[in-house]
C-alpha cells in the first residue's frame, strides 16, 4: 500500500504480521489496503470486520469445552466478539477503575465503528445509489479507530498466559517454559526386547515419560536434512550386512 494512509493503520499490520497464518486475517488486510489506496468508502466495512476477525483470533486461542467464550448467539455482533475477547484475556479481572474505564472506552469506540459501518459501509449493506461518498476524515476516524482496538487487543493478548495444548503459536512463543523444561528434564533412548526404540524425557525426582516414535518419523518431523543422512548410512549399512550374508541355497 502506498501514500498517506499507510499510517492509519500500524498496529493493525503488525497484528496480522503475527498472526500470518491466518489466512482470512491476511486476506482481509489486503481489501482494507486496497480500499484505502482507492480512497474507497468500503475501506469502512473492512475496519470493522478486521477488528472483528482479531476478536475471533484470541476468542479461538482460548476457547475449550471447559472454558467456552464464543459467543452463544446464532449471528454474533461486534460487541459481542469484543466482550469475548476481552473475557479470553482477562481483562476485566482488573480492578483498577481506570483501567476498567479504558476497556468501556474501547467497547464504545467499537459500538461507534460498527454504527458508522452500518449507515455508510458500502459493502455491507445496499445502500441509496445516490447518497454522497463520505469525506476523507471519515475514513480516516474509522480505520485509526480499527486500529486503536486491534492495538488494545493484541498487546493484551502478547501479555497473556496462553496453553500450550490449544495454542497455535510457534514454540518461540513459550521462550520462558521452554528454557525452564530444557534445565530441568532429560532425554534418554531405552530399546525393548523387540528392538523397538523410544524415547524417555526424563522428568525431575526419577520419574519418566515414554515417547514410542519411530526414530525415522522423529527425524522426518524435525530435521529434514538428518533424515536424509540417516538414511543413507542406513543404506550403506544394509548393503554391507546384505553383503556379508551368504546367498540362500
Amino acid at each position: 500500500m502506498t501514500g498517506a494512509p499507510l499510517d492509519w493503520c500500524p498496529g493493525i499490520r503488525e497484528a496480522c504480521s503475527h498472526w500470518r497464518g491466518a489466512p482470512m486475517l491476511q486476506q482481509n488486510l489486503e481489501a482494507l489496503e486496497q480500499t484505502l489506496d482507492q480512497n474507497n468508502d468500503a475501506c469502512i466495512d473492512c475496519a470493522k470486520t478486521m477488528v472483528e476477525v482479531v476478536c475471533r483470533v484470541i476468542v479461538e486461542s482460548f476457547h475449550t469445552p471447559l472454558t467456552p467464550l464464543k459467543p452463544v448467539h446464532e449471528s454474533p455482533s461486534l460487541s459481542d466478539w469484543l466482550t469475548a475477547a476481552t473475557r479470553a484475556l482477562k481483562l476485566g479481572d482488573i480492578r483498577d477503575e481506570k483501567f476498567k474505564r479504558l476497556i468501556s472506552s474501547h467497547h464504545k469506540l467499537a459500538g461507534a465503528l460498527n454504527d458508522l459501518r452500518n449507515q455508510a459501509g458500502p459493502a455491507s449493506h445496499g445502500k441509496d445509489p445516490y447518497l454522497e461518498r463520505l469525506a476523507v476524515h471519515h475514513r480516516r476516524s474509522a480505520v485509526l479507530a480499527a486500529d486503536a482496538i486491534v492495538v488494545f487487543l493484541h498487546k493484551a493478548y502478547l501479555d497473556a498466559q496462553l496453553d500450550p495444548i490449544s495454542s497455535r503459536e510457534p514454540y518461540e512463543r513459550f521462550a520462558d517454559n521452554n528454557a525452564l523444561v530444557d534445565a530441568h528434564v532429560g532425554l534418554a533412548v531405552e530399546t525393548d526386547e523387540e528392538g523397538v526404540a523410544s524415547l524417555r524425557v526424563l522428568l525431575p525426582g526419577g520419574d519418566f515419560l515414554a515417547l514410542n516414535i519411530e526414530v525415522s518419523r522423529l527425524l522426518y518431523l524435525f530435521d529434514r536434512t538428518a533424515y536424509v543422512e540417516a538414511l543413507n548410512a542406513a543404506s550403506s549399512a544394509s548393503s554391507q550386512e546384505m553383503a556379508r550374508t551368504p546367498d540362500a541355497l
